[in-house]
């Protein structure tokens, strides 16, 4: 377990800012206890402070996770953000996605979202910002990347592809966890 290098940090947070905006730093600054990003085999976690000196005292080569996997980083430098950050995502989302109870399994199979499952969409959407995915009761569902505007929304074809999809919930159902862990 080791800090993230300063570039390692850079392409982190321009992941985690397509989806939060300039919220990123709540991450960073929380009222309850500083917590921090550590990297483990090309995982990120995201720690407080109190768990990672605790961790600080198991051997490298036995501690597999410790805190929150937000992604990892490819091997050509990319990072990939996995489900187990929707809950940091949906809490400091700037742009959401609502759907239909009738889109809710498609989404959860994998597939994108398309203009007759959407509900709603956040006002002022831009072309591919991140948008976190929510069902009518709000609860996030998954997140992805917005393959239309708002505005542009409005004149689709209804089988046009609203949301490219990126990770939904179901992924722990399909058994797509080796990937995530």
């Amino acid at each position: 377990m080791r800090p993230l290098t300063e570039e390692e940090t850079k392409t982190l947070f321009q992941k985690l800012a397509e989806y939060m905006g300039r919220s990123v730093e709540h991450l960073i600054n929380r009222s309850d206890e500083r917590h921090c990003f550590r990297l483990i085999k090309d995982r990120v976690y995201y720690i407080s402070e109190s768990v990672m000196k605790a961790s600080a005292s198991i051997n490298k080569d036995n501690l597999l996770h410790c805190g929150t996997c937000l992604g990892k980083f490819t091997k050509s430098g990319k990072f990939r953000l996995h489900i187990t950050a929707l809950d940091y995502l949906a809490q400091y989302s700037k742009y959401k996605v609502w759907l239909k109870p009738s889109a809710e399994m498609s989404f959860l199979y994998g597939n994108n979202v398309i203009k007759s499952g959407l509900a709603r969409i956040t006002e002022a959407t831009p072309q591919y910002a991140g948008v976190v995915v929510y069902n009518m009761s709000d609860i996030p569902l998954g997140f992805g990347v917005a393959a239309q505007t708002t505005e542009a929304c409005k004149e689709l074809d209804p089988t046009a592809n609203v949301v490219l999809h990126q990770a939904d919930v179901g992924e722990f159902l399909r058994g797509l966890e080796d990937d995530m862990f």
